[in-house]
């Protein structure tokens, strides 16, 4: 279809110059159409209720405590959150919580510049790329 753009014209009435001015208009509406697809797509992917839902999923089949994905769903809601409330978001005690906290960020779920630094949530997968990737594909095995 991108090349119908390009077409010669097709009969006296079909625009000015050497293209086609119906080509053109066609190839117009395929492309715009395929954008509307796209941001639909990427809306849907990124709609935070499905992709705290994913997540929850890759943190279960990763051997996590699942109170490991109440940190994640924490971050992408907030956009960041500091270490210190990792107790409070998980309802795990103080020790237990830092250690699931650290579980998270080697998974690669949440990053922090400094060590004690906010956490955010971070999509570049750590040790696991793939199931980062399949969990926004909505593809996590099982």
């Amino acid at each position: 279809m991108m090349d119908h753009a390009d077409m010669p014209r097709q009969g006296d009435l079909d625009g000015r110059g050497n293209l086609s001015e119906r080509a053109l208009g066609d190839f117009t509406l395929w492309f715009l159409q395929a954008c509307i697809d796209q941001v639909s797509f990427m809306t849907g992917l990124f709609d935070l209720d499905t992709l705290a839902k994913r997540l929850y999923r890759h943190v279960e089949r990763s051997g996590l405590k699942p109170e490991a994905g109440r940190l994640v769903e924490e971050a992408l809601t907030r956009g960041e959150f500091d270490r210190g409330e990792a107790s409070r978001i998980s309802g795990l005690p103080e020790r237990t919580a830092r250690r699931v906290f650290n579980d998270v960020i080697a998974l690669g779920l949440l990053a922090s510049e400094t060590p004690k630094g906010p956490s955010v949530p971070t999509l570049s997968g750590g040790r696991s790329g793939r199931a980062v990737s399949e969990a926004f594909s909505g593809n996590v095995r099982a």
